[in-house]
């Protein structure tokens, strides 16, 4: 029985309200009234701020009571459909095999190697179900392995706020060293010496990577050495090494400018300029057989691919010299260099695939059979191989992972991804292009179950990102089955803002066109409406992140076209977080989303941000999630808009808000609890929709 008709199953308790308290929020541009303002806590401590948090976790307890067997079921289904005992790819390097394995029931997988062939016994170096046991939240993130097999590196979080922990053990006897360090990015690299590790601090305050700094094993982190300090707080920092081994580069980038310096993996302690940063040019630079090969934006809108020699490489930017043209519709996304040839992982037409491009000038491109997928290189740690590992997959075919041979064309495949119970026979995909409202065709893939009527009676499932120039590729989803065997159709809208068609299509969906990313996903909506794909009633959308502003957009400006929205950890309240560059991120994003202290950026942002567009009128189903945790979206954002939906939205449509206490941006950990968070907005939208009996 749907949670907004009259005759619930269970009547839950009134919705939790919550005190407002004047406040201004002032900037240069003037003053804004935020009467939930006060819901903002860094310490997360306020009694006053957690009360009203457990008030709404016990509403939604109470709202989606009646929806616990559907939940269970649903969870249930997803479970059958994953392998429980599965186990990735080996990949070579440096003598050994790496892979990951998870045991039946198991939320955390082992980490193992073997030495020099993958059927030799396996050595575990990471037992996550052990290391996350006594934690509520728990992710290893980056590990490294020194260049002698003999230690490992690795940062671990275990209260997801991504502020992560630095540790290192010996392999041979499993134990762990004494020199921690705090407060660090997953991102750590070996010195050739063995005995020293260069990592990226972050900013105590505002948690970005800011510094580079070198620990000697057997030392203080107090005493680690300070290799770079990046003063512009507007860039985001890593680090890595080369794919030949021979240096360690730190790469710093923003929005619109990347600058990479780099310094023998022998001796990484002066780091020289590759080319210096300017406005709108962006470069990545990865290092084979005595070149440097670059990709980069220089003349090139979509990238292009340049080299330079070692001998030549001072002389900066005059001696690049292409390796591949510029162009209109190709998209370069990411290369590999291998000895003799690079592979090139590229967009055209909305799809992401393969090309491989010989020293000899031959260009080989690796083939797809359906309208609608995504092909992506996989771990290629060994370089001085004619075979290149990829993996493949649609919204139909499980991720498969193949190896080609650029000197053969041969191609065979290593893995397909288990999915038990599912049969990709029964499942169409489709790719159709959409007319935005300004004629612009956008892209949009669909999956659904054989047979569907085009009568205009199907329930709709849509999702976005759009932001940042992350596109969204399609991929079978375990927990995706269950709502297509109940006749949903699922659709991704490729909204501008992703970088799905090219630089163009994320230059036409930030700064002042952020809009055309909001009425690019209502116009896929409305033309899978006019097509026939589904009915106008029985819409449901979903983003996360940016794409839970686009929710929230969407739900401001078009309300009557969706039946149920799922924002997951939104950014809402885009004006005042953009004002505070205290916040982590903020700093980063001004070229994302543009600076409130200009009048121009500030008027705009205030346009669209979700939280200001609050109003009295009826708004669609609303299941809104969030962590306290939080160090992307902070957990107020969404606390605060719900408060405001509550105070001034009509009509009897249900919001319900699930606040995990315990966790961060990515929700709580482990392979299992993420499915079974994921039945229960499932199980909500599936019951706005009309869908929740059980699957066909």
């Amino acid at each position: 029985m749907m949670l907004g008709s009259q005759a619930e199953a269970q009547t839950p308790p009134p919705a939790p309200h919550v005190a407002k308290r004047p406040f201004q929020v002032t900037s240069p541009n003037g003053a804004r009234a935020d009467d939930y303002y006060w819901l903002r806590d860094d310490t997360r401590k306020d009694p006053a701020m957690l009360a009203y948090l457990a008030a709404e976790n016990g509403y939604a307890d109470a709202r989606l009571a009646p929806l616990k067997p559907l939940q269970a079921k649903l969870y249930a289904e997803t479970v059958a459909h994953i392998k429980q005992d599965d186990s990735s790819v080996p990949y070579a390097k440096n003598g050994y095999y790496y892979a990951s394995r998870f045991a039946a029931g198991a939320d955390y997988p082992l980490i193992e190697r073997r030495k020099g062939a993958a059927t030799a016994p396996a050595t575990t170096m990471f037992d996550e179900p052990a290391m996350a046991k006594g934690h509520s939240f728990f992710a290893l993130s980056d590990w490294a392995v020194s260049p002698d097999n003999a230690q490992v590196a690795w940062a671990e979080d275990t209260v997801g706020r991504r502020q992560y922990v630095l540790k290192i053990k010996d392999l041979a006897t499993g134990a762990v060293r004494s020199d921690t360090i705090a407060n660090a990015e997953p991102s750590v690299v070996w010195a050739d010496d063995n005995r020293t590790i260069l990592y990226v601090a972050k900013d105590p305050v505002t948690l970005r990577g800011y510094r580079v700094m070198a620990h000697v094993l057997g030392t203080a982190p107090a005493a680690d050495a300070l290799l770079y300090e990046e003063k512009d707080d507007t860039f985001q920092m890593g680090i890595a090494r080369t794919a030949d081994d021979r240096f360690i580069c730190i790469t710093v980038g923003s929005t619109v400018s990347d600058e990479q310096r780099c310094a023998p993996a022998s001796n990484p302690s002066a780091f020289t300029v590759l080319a210096p940063r300017a406005r709108e040019f962006r470069y990545t630079a990865d290092h084979q057989g005595g070149r440097w090969i670059i990709r980069t934006n220089r003349a090139a809108k979509n990238y292009k691919l340049v080299t330079v020699t070692d001998a030549d490489v001072a002389k900066g930017v005059t001696a690049w010299r292409d390796l591949t043209p510029a162009s209109d519709s190709v998209f370069i996304e990411r290369f590999k260099p291998f000895a003799g040839f690079v592979a090139i992982d590229q967009r055209e037409g909305g799809n992401r695939m393969i090309r491989l491009l010989t020293d000899a000038g031959t260009s080989i491109p690796v083939k797809a059979d359906e309208p609608a997928y995504r092909m992506a290189l996989d771990v290629n740690e060994e370089t001085a191989t004619p075979w290149v590992r990829y993996t493949y997959g649609s919204l139909v075919t499980p991720t498969t992972t193949y190896e080609v041979n650029v000197k053969t064309g041969a191609r065979r495949v290593l893995k397909v991804a288990p999915v038990p119970g599912y049969d990709p026979a029964n499942y169409v995909t489709e790719r159709v292009w959409a007319t935005a409202r300004d004629g612009t065709r956008v892209p949009v893939s669909i999956v659904y179950r054989k047979g569907l009527k085009r009568d205009g009676t199907a329930p709709l499932f849509q999702y976005a990102y759009g932001s940042y120039g992350m596109s969204t590729d399609p991929a079978v989803d375990p927990g995706r089955i269950g709502m297509l065997d109940r006749g949903v159709v699922y659709a991704i809208a490729h909204i501008r803002g992703g970088q799905e068609m090219g630089r163009g299509w994320y230059d036409d969906g930030h700064l002042l066109k952020k809009r055309n990313s909001f009425t690019d996903f209502i116009d896929v909506t409305r033309f899978l409406v006019a097509q026939k794909y589904v009915a106008k009633d029985r819409v449901a959308a979903m983003g996360g992140s940016a794409g839970g502003l686009l929710m929230g957009a969407v739900a401001n400006m078009a309300p009557q076209d969706y039946k149920a929205i799922v924002a997951q950890v939104p950014f809402v309240d885009v004006v005042t977080t953009m004002l505070d560059a205290s916040i982590p991120l903020t700093t980063f994003e001004y070229d994302e989303w543009g600076n409130p202290a200009q009048k121009a950026y500030y008027d705009y942002m205030l346009s669209y941000s979700p939280y200001d567009n609050v109003a009295a009128k009826a708004y669609p189903a609303l299941y809104v999630g969030t962590g306290l945790w939080d160090s992307q979206v902070q957990y107020y954002e969404p606390t605060k808009w719900v408060a405001k939906l509550r105070e001034l939205k009509t009509g009897a449509n249900p919001l319900v808000f699930r606040v995990n206490m315990e966790a961060g941006h990515g929700g709580k950990s482990g392979r299992f609890e993420r499915f079974r968070q994921n039945a229960e907005w499932q199980a909500f939208v599936l019951d706005q929709l009309g869908v929740a009996g059980a699957a066909s």
